[in-house]
């Protein structure tokens, strides 16, 4: 109870002392770090070390002799460390923007499909598979040869269903041929033709095995004085002696299909093909003309893209890397996606927005937190990307496709200088900070919210 002191006023009681709180673990702080310190142990000794020790090894040449700034020096000026940093900018600006899109895209749709899951399942799906595993389907996905790469398998189909390769690319005259070489790869007779007198316009140069399916045996051309008529043939017998020079035998064989133009001149008055046999007419408009073989017969067959050579290589490894990574980023935005509050969504369409402003302005912005660690941590995975780049490019692209990890690894182990190989190391650490950085101050602005 409260007394009164000598002016009648009451004297209030004192607060209470506030009990001293124990740690979770109701131990002392002490204690607490005894318990921690296997883990700082194995820190300093896993991380610390290593990064202290690559620093004190990168001021040292592969002798072991101080060279100061020497190694770091090197990674300025050696072709190979330059083209390697080069490409690891790319990598970092190209795979992580797209691969974060195409999640995004993923994302997005597959909330609007009927079979959504199973579509997750199957973009995500190349995650469980390993990125030296990727690298080799890969290597064959880019083979060159169409019948064992799938990307110029598909090339190859999509050009010749809108313009087919010529079955004769290899063709062409002999010496003694009355034929000659004309512009844009074509071949002219020497001498302009007559009706009723039979052409003939031999061939050579395509190998037996390449002839087309429907090529018969080869036959001379009846004479026919209101048309010009001839044999197109694979003017070559097996065989030493056997067959004649500039005359169609039945032990060869005609070429089907083959364009044929009567050019008068310059212009081209009348064109044909010719039959399996090889033979062919024109009509009287040829008469005087020249016949010619355009350069379209003897096209080179198209073969696709040279996906490995030293243009391609890195966008199609980069291609390699976002079949693999497009699934991550698609789950973690889908998860993101699913806390969107659909009210706001819903407000948006109501207020008149198509749909292609409801995700520019309503989606994207409340997902911008996570993009943006999908963002960073696809920056941090492509800067110490290795499996990849070292596996698909051949022996002759190698140099191209360069990366920081691959020549770390180079440089530590087949170069045997470890000094360069600590500097390189040094190099992706200082990388890497600044990306940690972003991402901690991010993590802890989310917090305070």
């Amino acid at each position: 109870m409260a007394s009164a002191n000598a002016g009648g006023a009451p004297e209030m009681a004192p607060p209470p002392v506030p009990t001293p709180r124990k740690s979770v673990t109701g131990t002392r702080k002490a204690m607490a770090v005894l318990f921690l310190l296997p883990a700082l142990v194995l820190l300093g000794a896993l991380v610390l070390y290593p990064i202290g020790y690559s620093f004190f090894r990168s001021f040292f040449d592969d002798s072991g002799d101080f060279t100061a700034f020497g190694n770091y020096k090197t990674l300025f000026t050696d072709d190979s460390i330059r083209t390697a940093i080069k490409n690891n900018a790319i990598w970092v600006v190209v795979a992580p923007t797209v691969a974060t899109i195409l999640g995004l895209i993923f994302a997005v749709l597959t909330e609007r499909v009927r079979w959504g899951t199973a579509f997750k399942l199957v973009i995500f799906m190349p995650m469980a598979i390993s990125m030296l595993a990727a690298g080799i389907i890969f290597r064959l996905v880019y083979e060159s040869d169409p019948d064992r790469g799938v990307a110029n398998a598909v090339m190859v189909s999509v050009h010749d269903t809108f313009s087919e390769s010529s079955a004769f690319p290899q063709a062409h005259p002999s010496t003694a041929s009355p034929l000659k070489n004309a512009s844009g790869g074509a071949f002219i007779t020497k001498d302009p033709v007559k009706a009723g007198t039979p052409v003939v316009l031999p061939l050579t140069g395509v190998p037996p095995d390449q002839m087309p399916d429907g090529a018969k045996a080869a036959r001379p051309a009846e004479a026919d004085p209101q048309q010009v008529t001839g044999t197109a043939w694979q003017d070559f017998t097996r065989g030493k002696g056997r067959g004649k020079a500039n005359a169609p035998d039945s032990t060869e064989f005609g070429y089907p299909g083959i364009k044929i133009e009567a050019v008068k001149n310059g212009e081209v008055v009348a064109s044909t093909e010719a039959a399996d046999d090889g033979t062919f007419a024109l009509p009287k408009e040829a008469d005087g003309a020249q016949l010619r073989y355009p350069g379209s017969n003897f096209r080179e067959a198209y073969n696709g893209i040279d996906w490995l050579g030293p243009t391609l290589i890195t966008p199609s490894i980069i291609g390699s890397y976002l079949w693999m990574w497009a699934g991550f980023a698609m789950v973690l935005i889908a998860a993101g996606l699913a806390s969107v509050p659909r009210e706001l969504l819903e407000a948006a369409r109501v207020d008149g927005a198509n749909e292609w402003q409801v995700f520019r302005r309503v989606t994207v912005p409340l997902l911008a937190p996570v993009l943006a660690v999908v963002l960073v941590t696809l920056m941090i995975n492509v800067l110490k990307i290795f499996d990849l780049v070292f596996v698909i490019p051949p022996g002759s692209s190698k140099d191209e496709a360069n990366v920081l990890a691959v020549q770390l690894y180079n440089s530590a182990f087949l170069d045997k200088d470890s000094g360069v190989a600590s500097a390189i190391a040094m190099l992706l650490f200082l990388l890497v900070i600044p990306v940690m950085l972003f991402n901690i101050r991010r993590m802890r602005r989310e917090a305070r919210r």
